[in-house]
């Protein structure tokens, strides 16, 4: 009797697959392990919801009716940014510390279109990973919830990614997208910026999301500290100290621009710091003069600086220095915003405008 090879392929397939079995979860996604960390966070989620929210979590695709949002606008323009944490997650990995890292998020794109006037209105998220721990994505989102409920802001979406062959063990990665709204005339663009004007300065309570590459070097690596370490100049431990959350200041803005300020420019101080973020928004012809000293220093950034001598310059190019958001006011201005903010934070006097280069001079 002869059997073909045909005949012994369906057999000798099924074989072969019995013995090497596999899944997805083999191969390093696990979808009980999402559907897990969904039922862990969509309560949360659900509470940020306003009514203009009409899908439920998970949905495919977030509806959000305008029509109550914009009846109080004329002339409505929808202003979006996206934005992330960078390497400040390291941090939250290192002290397996994740409930702040999301409010971070928020912040960061919040304070983006703030710049313009805009008030939030949604956010998305989303968190890549290279193996999915239900934990910590609960951790992460349950600290964008918190960030989006202070300033009335609806998490109406979001993904998780899980990609090992991308991400290192155990490193993250989370972006956001924000959605918000500005009445046109009242869009700030800093085109009335006129020499002479002052610049006001809201405290940051850390380095918020940007200069953490370089922070991670001076401390970890040069300085041989560990996340745990204490030092007489932090009040907290390294780790913590570099955790700090970023601010939102949406509210404490608000409460000057809903009391009719004048509000001329304003700089979220991000990237590049006060010397690239300030010139930004101001018209061609002005620079800035920052007195330095104007504004209390950070412990975090004098320790940086004492670790390996970091060129000053090259501090302002990087960090905050103590300051999350500028903005410029017409001098008659700077009492009623004093006021406005008065219960909220303090209000720093660092500077004036003047003509010249399109620059920032710290004297």
């Amino acid at each position: 009797m002869t059997v073909s090879l045909w005949e012994l392929a369906p057999t000798y397939g099924a074989n072969k697959l019995n013995v090497n079995k596999v899944d997805y979860k083999s191969a390093g996604v696990d979808i009980d392990a999402g559907n897990d960390a969904v039922e862990r966070i969509k309560d949360g989620v659900k509470s940020t919801f306003t009514s203009s929210v009409l899908t439920e979590v998970g949905s495919f695709g977030s509806l959000y009716d305008l029509k109550s949002v914009l009846e109080n606008y004329e002339n409505p323009v929808l202003v979006q940014s996206i934005d992330g944490v960078g390497t400040k997650v390291i941090i939250a990995r290192k002290l397996g510390k994740f409930d702040t890292i999301g409010m971070d998020l928020v912040s960061a794109c919040a304070n983006d279109i703030l710049v313009m006037g805009a008030r939030p209105l949604t956010f998305l998220d989303y968190i890549a990973n290279d193996r999915l721990k239900p934990g910590i994505i609960e951790e992460i989102v349950r600290g964008m919830v918190t960030a989006c409920r202070d300033t009335g802001v609806s998490l109406v979406g979001g993904e998780t990614a899980e990609m090992p062959d991308t991400y290192l063990p155990g490193e993250h990665d989370l972006v956001g997208v924000i959605t918000g709204v500005v009445e046109r005339d009242r869009i700030i663009t800093g085109q009335s910026i006129r020499p002479g004007d002052l610049v006001l300065g809201l405290p940051s309570n850390g380095l918020h999301t940007n200069g953490y590459s370089f922070a991670r070097k001076l401390f970890f690596e040069l300085g041989r500290y560990d996340v745990n370490d204490t030092l007489p100049e932090l009040e907290k431990s390294v780790g913590l100290t570099l955790l700090e959350p970023h601010i939102n200041y949406t509210n404490h803005l608000f409460a000057a621009l809903d009391n009719g300020i004048d509000l001329k420019g304003i700089a979220h101080i991000t990237g590049g710091g006060l010397v690239e973020n300030i010139p930004r928004v101001l018209p061609d012809g002005l620079g800035v003069e920052i007195q330095k000293g104007s504004w209390p220093s950070l412990p975090i950034i004098d320790v940086m600086q004492s670790i390996s001598n970091v060129d000053e310059e090259e501090m302002y190019r990087t960090f905050n220095m103590g300051l999350g958001i500028v903005f410029i006011v017409d001098p008659h201005n700077v009492d009623a915003v004093k006021s406005a903010l008065k219960d909220l934070t303090k209000v720093y006097e660092i500077g004036s405008v003047v003509s010249g280069k399109n620059e920032v001079i710290i004297k």
